[in-house]
């Protein structure tokens, strides 16, 4: 069961957006529409966006968190699928990778890259389970989540004991010039250019609320320090390329 947290408990992982939404109750329809809309582009954009390189990295950072064949996996936010059909692949038959998003636009673009389980559901009420998944994944979406503590509680629960945790996130550089040129990229050169790419205006709202939840992300910290609360071991974070962090993470019992 998902445990109950009292308001003053929540941690949002990131402030109302007032240039997107007035308040904190219109934020999940306003996620929700934003991502059904463009659905149908969302790969073509990351393709873009990332040079080409994201499902590589993706594929890598399964196997950096030890990912095995026969293994239960989890990908929570699972968009157009794209950990969650690497890690059908690096599973085997033997195993079983189950993709949760509240989207359906989002599920049924994860059904045409060949990923069969799949369910609508959000983070912090998953459709599982206790102690019933072996890993769980979720590639850039944690700042899409209402509150980290209620969720990452949630991960604990299904997970078996010794399952792993991973976490794919964006998070801006600590220099001062890194910053400015990764703002530059995706604040201003992204938005402009998704449209084109796709031809579709919604895309540059999509990137532009991408950046502004980057941005005005809760620091790597925070995310450290909810993951141990809710009871998590081995607590890690990786950065690559200055700005893509890695969170692993462990449940206690073996």
């Amino acid at each position: 069961m998902t445990r109950t947290k009292t308001p003053s408990a929540e941690l949002p992982p990131h402030p109302v957006l007032d240039e997107h939404y007035a308040g904190r109750e219109q934020r999940v329809p306003y996620i929700r529409q934003l991502f059904d809309q463009t659905a149908p582009s969302y790969d073509r954009i990351n393709r873009w966006m990332s040079l080409g390189t994201g499902e590589r990295y993706r594929l890598e950072a399964l196997r950096r968190a030890g990912i095995r064949t026969g293994d239960r996996v989890l990908d929570i936010a699972t968009g157009t699928g794209v950990l969650a059909r690497h890690a059908s692949e690096l599973v085997g038959p033997e195993g079983t990778v189950i993709a949760i998003d509240p989207s359906l636009p989002m599920l049924q673009q994860a059904g045409k890259r060949g990923v069969e389980n799949r369910a609508c559901g959000i983070a912090e009420s998953l459709p599982l389970e206790d102690a019933s998944v072996d890993l769980i994944s979720m590639g850039y979406a944690l700042r899409h989540v209402c509150d980290l503590r209620v969720a990452f509680d949630e991960y604990l629960r299904v997970l078996k004991p010794g399952g792993r945790l991973l976490l794919l996130e964006m998070v801006p550089p600590d220099s001062p010039l890194g910053y400015r040129m990764t703002r530059l990229y995706l604040k201003h050169l992204v938005p402009s250019l998704a449209v084109l790419v796709t031809g579709r205006t919604d895309a540059r709202r999509l990137m532009q609320y991408y950046w502004d939840t980057v941005d005005r992300c809760v620091p790597p910290r925070t995310i450290e320090t909810a993951l141990k609360a809710s009871g998590f071991s081995a607590v890690k974070r990786s950065v690559l390329h200055a700005i893509m962090n890695e969170y692993t993470a462990l449940k206690p019992g073996l």
